[in-house]
């Protein structure tokens, strides 16, 4: 009797199993296809540009004392750019994360402004909050004057130009970061004496650090990109504020399509090496 029971219901399962394997196939083959099509366009924008230059056009780009000087300039500008992101990031994410507080709402939309302004208005609206006289005052002339660091059209200019919209990255990956971390161990560090900010520096920080990694790598991989509030903030001086975003519309500019995109390619390459740095770390959220 038992047999014939284990008999019926392998029957059933056997009948059951061949639609669910065809719908499983039509889901995957409708899925897969629509994926495929991005992924594709990747693929032919990369061999596009791969093939269209050739390593004599690539080294004789990078010949050029002026792309070397936005190499050296790039490097530095987005570094201090994610060191700056990191260090307002961290402790904004963490207050977003743990505290609800009075405007707590119109800080966070306000840290989103920079991801969705268009990056021409972000540069103008710092070119006029320097140049702008705010109760008197205007940024540049103290910057310029009692300081004697001018920041319009100076590579402080790139930095902070790029510091303004991956900031906004960094805060959101540490929040992310903060709100996927129990705090129940910080609670019991403050019910043991320790107070706000030892908890914090020895408890949250250290579990946090793969996601100051993260947040660190998105912020210099979208300083690398930055353009727009670049050219408006800094301009595209040549030996000066040019970095390698401005140098791809410098060579354009002139006609000298090879080297723009010797530059672009140059360009591919640092983000792909951030990209494998930032899977090397994994998400740097599950901590």
């Amino acid at each position: 009797m038992s047999d014939q029971k284990s008999s019926e219901i392998s029957q059933a399962k056997n009948a059951n199993w061949t639609p669910r394997r065809r719908s499983d196939a039509l889901f995957f083959l409708v899925m897969g296809g629509i994926s495929a099509c991005f992924v594709l366009l990747i693929i032919l924008l990369l061999a596009a540009d791969i093939l269209f230059t050739t390593p004599r056009n690539f080294y004789e780009a990078l010949a050029k004392p002026e792309i070397r000087a936005a190499v050296q300039l790039t490097l530095f500008s987005c570094t201090a750019a994610a060191i700056l992101s990191i260090w307002v990031g961290t402790p904004l994410g963490y207050l977003l994360s743990r505290y609800s507080f009075r405007g707590r709402w119109l800080i966070d939309t306000l840290v989103d402004i920079p991801i969705v302004l268009p990056p021409l208005v972000l540069g103008l609206s710092l070119l006029i909050l320097f140049h702008q006289p705010i109760f008197g005052l205007q940024l540049e002339s103290i910057f310029r004057d009692s300081i004697g660091f001018p920041v319009t059209y100076r590579w402080p200019a790139v930095v902070l130009a790029q510091f303004s919209v991956a900031c906004a990255f960094s805060v959101r990956t540490m929040r992310v970061t903060f709100d996927q971390m129990n705090p129940r161990a910080e609670e019991v560090a403050r019910t043991l004496g320790c107070t706000r900010g030892q908890a914090f520096w020895q408890i949250a920080l250290p579990q946090a650090r793969r996601g100051i990694i993260t947040a660190f790598t998105i912020a210099w991989a979208r300083a690398l990109g930055e353009f727009g509030p670049i050219l408006v903030f800094a301009g595209a001086t040549r030996m000066r504020t040019e970095v390698l975003s401005t140098s791809v519309f410098l060579e354009l500019s002139v006609g000298n399509l090879d080297a723009a995109v010797a530059v672009s390619l140059l360009m591919v390459i640092l983000a792909v090496i951030v990209l494998l740095i930032l899977r090397a770390f994994g998400t740097g959220l599950n901590t």
